[in-house]
């Protein structure tokens, strides 16, 4: 049989099957799979640019999905391995924000969040810095002295120059010695100086005359001041030669000058006068200018004491 004709008047070729036209269309990555309305809305939130919206399901409803992954943030902070933080937020023992978290996956902000585990607040925030600092005698409790006297802040130059902006919790008066904590944690230190959560501190002061059980019942009682009665809340007298005694005091108070005046109202003035303990942080051997980071169990008991 003759072919048909084309238009031009040329017979049609039969088209083999090797000669089949292909289309160029791309076929799609999923063939076949039936989608539910959540699928649906992730594709459209991955269209937009918005995956962080359904990264996971059980962070879907969480106000700070665009952070990390709880138990990545817990791993960092040396609280557990990733494995070992998931176990412990199925067993209930994490808390973030008060609220106990038990599903997997849930997202936090480590800058803002405060996390606790069995109770215990852990330090997550990676811009926080905490130092203590043995103040040598003579130097100023400034970060920096307009007169140009040695300061504490001279001490931690290196730190503040790399942007680290460090401050001083409390004051040691030029004279005075020992431990005082450096920190860009605005809210501990400003509850570690605060009346109301009656932080401890520890002296050892070296003063005039051999003291005795009377030194120690006058400080515990109290004894009166030009700005109100002050106490101790513990007095040990350490040693006692040729006319010098060596005395700890430990007290929660903050006024200026106050274990000076205190030694001075009794009739031992004091001679030299070291801080040797916050709380639980001890300046341990640690000598006059040297400078350490706190460790997280110090860390801790500070959050603990002024309830953070």
């Amino acid at each position: 049989m003759t072919p048909p004709a084309r238009r031009d008047g040329t017979p049609e070729k039969k088209k083999r099957d090797s000669e089949m036209l292909l289309s160029n269309a791309k076929p799609a990555r999923r063939q076949n799979v039936k989608r539910n309305k959540k699928a649906t809305a992730q594709s459209v939130a991955s269209d937009l640019g918005a995956d962080w919206l359904y990264e996971d399901s059980s962070s879907a409803h969480n106000p700070n999905a665009q952070g990390e992954r709880l138990q990545k943030v817990l791993a960092k902070a040396g609280v557990a391995s990733r494995r070992h933080a998931e176990v412990l937020i199925e067993a209930g023992r994490v808390e973030v924000n008060g609220e106990v978290i038990k599903r997997q996956g849930v997202r936090v902000n480590p800058n803002v969040d405060i996390i606790r585990v069995d109770g215990v607040r852990v330090n997550v925030n990676e811009e926080h810095e905490y130092f203590i600092l043995n103040k040598p005698r003579g130097m100023q409790s400034t970060m920096q002295d307009d007169m140009g006297r040695p300061c504490v802040g001279d001490m931690v130059a290196e730190k503040t120059a790399s942007g680290q902006r460090l401050f001083h919790v409390g004051r040691l008066d030029a004279d005075t010695e020992g431990l005082l904590i450096l920190t860009n944690d605005g809210e501990l230190a400003n509850r570690l100086m605060h009346p109301k959560y009656e932080v401890s501190k520890t002296y050892l002061a070296t003063v005039l005359g051999e003291a005795d059980k009377a030194l120690i019942r006058t400080l515990k009682e109290g004894i009166e001041l030009d700005d109100g009665m002050a106490k101790a809340d513990f007095v040990q007298v350490v040693d006692k030669n040729q006319g010098m005694s060596l005395i700890r005091l430990e007290l929660h108070e903050g006024r200026k000058h106050i274990v000076r005046r205190m030694l001075k109202a009794a009739g031992y003035p004091v001679q030299r006068l070291v801080r040797t303990k916050i709380h639980t942080v001890q300046l341990g051997d640690m000598k006059p200018g040297g400078i350490r980071a706190l460790n997280s169990s110090e860390l801790t008991s500070l959050y603990k004491a002024v309830g953070m």
